[in-house]
């Protein structure tokens, strides 16, 4: 009992866990590693994942002294700048795996992932996509990876070999329900031409990443736009959509998927042993500061899905988190009507998302150059000091 005869604050991150949503760390470096502070918000917070991007082990990489020395070691080796990367890299998330890999054999491969990133230069290009994930699955060695897959129109048929083949994979980049249709039929489909080769489907996972905030961000640009012009009457209507489309979007999502995973199709992959893929929600920190800084954790909790947080967002929840069991399923014509609103107030969701998807393609292949850039210019720093 705490002082006082009280019982100490319930934390909200375990609180998640016991409604059915996962909590997954998006952010990954050495020092956590190193330090042990992985482990601890795993046994303490119940954080059972980590998703790492480009731009995440950009930030790690270059603003960090943790990778100096082994740098030094693969440059002295005469590595070049993508066998670096490669190591770097590999060594991060075979760390996280292994602190992860209580949690995947609790859960019979349930939860405990870390998810490492194809490259985003290799988004439009089918056959190079399925090489990376193999590539990457044999060069970790670990059962509790996903490769991350984007749901682009040429990811769709690399998703499908992938899941055919048995592999875990995590499809990031979805911001549409016409792409997250697809993505759950090239699940199917993968898990379907599975069985019908005899293959096991239980070791098979997925997750089905759906960007949230970014939505909104670029939904109230154009609102804002719209709201400069208009008469007062018409400006306090647009007014009255800001900061809602995200929320509606990823309501609906979740709504397609307990539609598509309790149907007869995949109830009768799951009576082989199929897992549903969960939905995923990402990019859940709130960019306006004018809106609560848990507006979307705390509006998409429910059964089935996974919610990965930055290390700021994960503070605040633990802080003064609130668990509404099932929330995600509330007021979904609600949701269906905002969305609606939103396309005769000019702004068309589909168009919103089509905009996202281009940028967030070409938000991580920048970043990924930026890192490789750094990575080069250390490689001849430290091959041309003397020795």
């Amino acid at each position: 009992m705490a002082e006082g005869g009280q019982a100490p604050a319930r934390n909200p991150l375990r609180t998640l866990r016991e409604v059915g949503q996962s909590v997954w760390l998006d952010f990954i470096e050495r020092g956590l590693l190193r330090s042990g502070g992985l482990r601890r918000l795993v046994e303490e917070d119940g954080v059972s994942g980590v998703t790492s991007n480009p731009t995440i082990f950009d930030k790690a990489i270059t603003g960090s002294a943790e990778y100096d020395a082994q740098l030094a070691e693969l440059v002295s080796a005469g590595r070049t700048t993508p066998e670096i990367y490669e190591a770097v890299v590999s060594e991060d998330i075979r760390g996280a795996a292994d602190t992860l890999r209580p949690v995947f054999d609790e859960t019979r491969g349930a939860d405990g992932y870390v998810s490492i990133e194809v490259s985003p230069l290799l988004a439009h290009d089918t056959a190079g996509t399925v090489q990376e994930v193999r590539r990457w699955s044999s060069l970790i060695g670990r059962p509790n990876v996903m490769v991350k897959i984007p749901a682009t129109p040429e990811g769709i048929p690399a998703i499908e070999e992938m899941i055919a083949e048995g592999r875990s994979i995590n499809i990031t980049l979805i911001f549409s329900l016409q792409m997250y249709r697809r993505v759950i039929e090239a699940y199917l489909r993968g898990l379907e031409r599975r069985a019908a080769s005899g293959g096991p489907l239980h070791q098979v996972a997925s997750v089905a990443s759906f960007f949230v905030s970014r939505i909104d961000t670029e939904v109230d640009q154009r609102l804002a736009s719209r709201i400069k012009d208009a008469a007062p009457a018409d400006a306090s209507r647009l007014r009255a959509l800001l900061g809602k489309a995200a929320i509606a979007n990823a309501k609906l999502a979740y709504q397609l998927f307990r539609e598509v995973f309790t149907g007869a199709r995949f109830q009768a992959l799951a009576g082989r042993g199929a897992r549903v893929q969960r939905p995923l929600w990402a990019s859940t920190s709130t960019k306006n500061p004018a809106y609560p800084d848990l507006l979307y954790a705390e509006a998409l909790v429910g059964p089935d899905t996974v919610d990965t947080m930055p290390p700021q967002t994960l503070a605040a929840f633990r802080d003064h988190g609130r668990v509404s069991p099932g929330a995600v399923m509330e007021d979904v014509d609600g949701a269906a009507g905002l969305l609606a609103a939103l396309a005769g107030a000019g702004v068309p969701i589909e168009d919103v998302t089509r905009v996202l998807l281009d940028a967030g393609v070409a938000l991580f292949s920048e970043s990924f150059n930026q890192l490789f850039a750094a990575i080069d210019a250390k490689r001849r720093s430290l091959a041309a000091a003397p020795r």
